[in-house]
């Protein structure tokens, strides 16, 4: 990285965690000398980073309990983790940090005002990243770049996990102690049930370093192509202790002609646990040449005692029946649709639901791209790679995560999806190849004067949208209109063929009210629409069910600036009625925490700066 006052500042590594001094730089003022001012930009720059898969950490010279209430009082603790809150000198704790974090140190980024402590850290760790807070202006939108959309704090939520484990293993004097107190389980899966994981396997592959063990980079088409092959076994691995879920964290693939790994690769959220030495002798010790660099050297004797093989049958991908599942465990829910249902999950938590959240996110030009439409789904099932970034590339209002998704990694049981997207955006065709995008809401873009649109979209701050590539989405893309209610039909079949059968689509339809001074000229009557297409689809169609938010959202009042957004009061029915259609299906009442519903409801009805002391 530079970071000189004449010279642009970049950044030299891809940004994984962000490294906060506090006083002077994260806020304003020094908190052990009085007061200090909160510097709103950087809280926000949390938020939407940590929602992009950038862990946030602390290395402060401050006493830890009032910097911590400071950060509670501030409603951002929670997006915090590791903070090294103390009077120590900094190089040597951000050393030991970055490896009790598994990162390496070029993908760290320190933040610090005091030139000495930065000077300081790069002595100890001289690969790190390193920046004066007065560098932020221009960093902060090369870090809001970065990352992959993480609405729902996935990646933080794993570094939560490795902290809650490497804080009961500090209380152990013997580490194997540790290991045998852990309960560390290990899931093999193996055949075809691996195929519905090859974007998370694509993306260990090519991406670890630290125990990929072969580091034989692939492309998803040629591991696609791989699984069909009856030489080579293919298998994933998923782990969980006592203190959380790991989710898929290994990759084997083994050639049976020749007894020998041509893929053996983990992830580092697992170091140190023995999962690939178990792994390597689950398989049989076969033939492996290591190449490069890693963490962990695996030998042809031992097996870890410590660890145990789930029960679940590793041929199947598919989620237990409702049947056989656990009474005391939490069926796992991905909620699809807009931002506004974000709402929902503080309530769904109250029940035994553990929520995993796909919404809107505004993109690398800050445009806000709705990722929901069938249409977009599609187009990233179907596509080809190289037209899916060329696209990204043109268009400003996709980018480049607009056609990943979470809907193939089958790592839900019941799938709550909202398709108001396609109730509401116009889709256009590209002229020269055909392809259809969606954007925007009752509003043909390419009728309207660039000029004047482009004034528009810069009022919004978006990046790209000026008169010059409207004027050229005029020449090259031809307006369609929403889509069709029997295309919508088929795209909604289509989409229960991509999703395992057992797995349940509970659907949310639309509200069909009149909400005056919205702008969206005869949306109530196409919601009407789209809401009866929506009835004959799951009429015949398997596993799947409505949602009928029209019983509670029945006038303006019940709705805030369109009709697709609702009062923060039902949010809490929807939530319940949902909680109350999958215990249908589920065949069992859900239960249900008092105590959470009552924080929930809570936090919804104070303002949204306040709203973290409620978590």
């Amino acid at each position: 990285m530079t970071s000189f006052s004449n010279q642009p500042v970049t950044l030299a590594q891809p940004v994984k965690v962000i490294i906060w001094d506090l006083d002077d730089t994260f806020w304003r003022g020094t908190l052990s000398e009085g007061a200090v001012e909160a510097l709103e930009e950087n809280l926000q720059l949390v938020r939407d980073t940590a929602a992009r898969g950038i862990v946030h950490t602390i290395v402060s010279k401050n006493d830890f309990a009032p910097a911590e209430a400071k950060l509670q009082e501030l409603g951002i603790r929670d997006l915090f983790v590791f903070p090294q809150i103390s009077w120590q000198p900094k190089g040597p704790i951000i050393k030991q940090l970055l490896e009790q974090m598994q990162l390496r140190a070029p993908n760290a980024l320190f933040l610090d005002d005091n030139s000495m402590n930065r000077a300081e850290a790069l002595y100890y760790s001289p690969e790190l990243q390193v920046a004066d807070p007065a560098d932020l202006a221009q960093l902060a939108p090369l870090l809001r770049a970065s990352g992959k959309p993480d609405p729902g704090f996935s990646r933080l939520e794993q570094y939560k996990l490795l902290e809650r484990q490497q804080e009961a293993r500090a209380a152990y004097d013997d580490n194997l102690a540790f290991l045998r107190d852990a309960q560390v389980r290990i899931e093999f899966r193996e055949g075809p049930s691996v195929a519905p994981d090859s974007s998370r396997m694509e993306e260990l592959i090519n991406r670890s370093n630290q125990l990929n063990f072969t580091k034989r980079r692939v492309m998803k088409e040629e591991l696609a192509a791989s699984f069909e092959d009856p030489t080579r076994r293919w298998g994933t691995v998923r782990a969980r202790d006592r203190f959380g879920d790991y989710g898929l964290v290994g990759i084997y693939c083994l050639n049976l002609s020749e007894n020998r790994l041509e893929q053996l690769v983990f992830s580092c959220r697992i170091l140190h646990l023995g999962v690939e030495q178990f792994t390597y002798a689950h398989l049989g010790f076969p033939a492996l040449e290591v190449q490069g660099e890693v963490a962990t050297i695996l030998n042809t004797t031992d097996k870890p005692d410590w660890i145990a093989i789930d029960t679940a049958p590793a041929t199947t991908n598919r989620p237990t029946p409702p049947a056989a599942t656990n009474s005391g465990s939490k069926l796992r829910v991905l909620l699809k649709g807009g931002c506004d249902l974000g709402q929902l999950t503080p309530f769904l938590q109250a029940f035994q639901l553990e929520v995993e959240e796909e919404f809107n996110y505004n993109n690398e030009n800050q445009i806000p791209v709705h990722v929901e439409h069938t249409a977009l789904l599609r187009a990233g099932r179907e596509w080809p790679r190289a037209e899916q970034q060329r696209l990204a590339a043109a268009l400003p209002f996709l980018g480049q995560e607009a056609f990943d998704t979470k809907l193939w990694d089958a790592q839900y049981e019941v799938l709550v999806y909202s398709p108001l997207m396609d109730y509401t955006q116009e889709l256009y065709r590209e002229k020269a190849t055909g392809l259809e995008v969606p954007f925007g809401a009752y509003q043909d873009i390419t009728a309207l004067d660039p000029a004047a649109q482009a004034a528009k979209y810069a009022q919004r701050r978006f990046r790209g949208m000026d008169e010059a590539f409207l004027r050229r989405f005029q020449q090259e893309f031809e307006f369609l209109g929403q889509i069709s209610p029997s295309r919508f039909q088929e795209n909604l079949r289509w989409l229960r063929a991509q999703v395992p059968t057992q797995v349940p689509i509970f659907f949310l339809n639309g509200a069909e009210i009149e909400v005056p001074g919205s702008g969206e000229t005869g949306a109530a009557a196409r919601q009407a629409q789209m809401n009866q297409a929506l009835e004959k689809f799951v009429t015949a169609a398997e596993n799947c069910y409505i949602v009928d938010v029209r019983s509670f959202i029945k006038t303006s009042a019940d709705v805030t600036n369109n009709l697709r957004h609702y009062h923060r009061q039902h949010y809490r029915t929807l939530a319940q009625r949902l909680a109350e259609a999958i215990g249908q299906w589920h065949g069992r009442q859900l239960e249900r925490s008092g105590w959470v519903d009552l924080k929930a409801r809570a936090a919804s009805l104070v303002p949204g700066k306040l709203r973290g002391l409620f978590k």
